[in-house]
């Protein structure tokens, strides 16, 4: 649902990264008018969550009545890089990465936000091992899952979205959970635990299958 740009604050000169909100197109007018306003109230959200394993939300600036969120940069690469680059963790490793982000989905769950999108590529692993969680782009309060979902759509990764939430489209502290673990398992076997040559073979399995050994 957006871009991300490396950028210069001009005022306190430094460097951020700025996420350009694109409203999916096939969202009515009165839709993403509404996904603007959520956009907003959700990122004021964010901005409230001080926790060393979350990437800072730092303002959100409007341009021609979209928003632009300005967040901190974190020079680093993704846990899903990590693994492209280096294969499968180590469970050592993978058991550091496991409290950083529990660390932080805490935090974001005493604040009533939901991540809903926990995966790999949302995982940055910093120059000195740091470990931290960015893109709440997909993020809502407890029990509110908004306009996004609709009967037969799952927003968020197949690979990584919990059962009940690919069924029935409800969001949660334990779907966020179940995404932990999922992320974990890709940590130490270098694929998800429903890896299929599609979506829909993907959702399939979810449902039915027990996830591969």
């Amino acid at each position: 649902m957006g871009r991300v740009w490396r950028a210069l604050d001009e005022v306190l000169h430094r460097e951020v990264a700025v996420k350009e909100v694109l409203p999916p197109n096939w969202l009515s007018e009165p839709e993403g008018d509404e996904l603007r306003r959520r956009t907003l109230r959700e990122a004021r959200t964010a901005a409230r969550l001080r926790h060393p394993n979350v990437v800072r939300v730092y303002d959100v600036v409007p341009v021609d009545g979209d928003p632009w969120i300005v967040m901190e940069y974190v020079p680093s690469r993704t846990l899903q890089d990590v693994l492209n680059d280096e294969g499968p963790l180590d469970p050592a490793r993978a058991a550091g990465v496991g409290r950083a982000l529990l660390a932080a989905l805490r935090a974001a769950h005493t604040a009533n936000v939901l991540h809903r999108d926990v995966k790999p590529q949302n995982v940055l692993v910093t120059r000195d091992g740091q470990i931290m969680l960015t893109d709440f782009g997909l993020a809502t309060f407890e029990g509110e899952d908004g306009i996004l979902t609709r009967p037969g759509m799952v927003l968020g990764s197949p690979q990584f979205v919990a059962p009940e939430r690919a069924a029935e489209g409800v969001s949660s502290v334990e779907t966020d959970l179940w995404s932990l673990g999922a992320t974990l398992y890709a940590a130490v076997e270098g694929r998800p635990p429903y890896a299929r040559g599609s979506a829909v073979a993907t959702l399939a399995a979810l449902a039915t299958d027990p996830p591969d050994p």
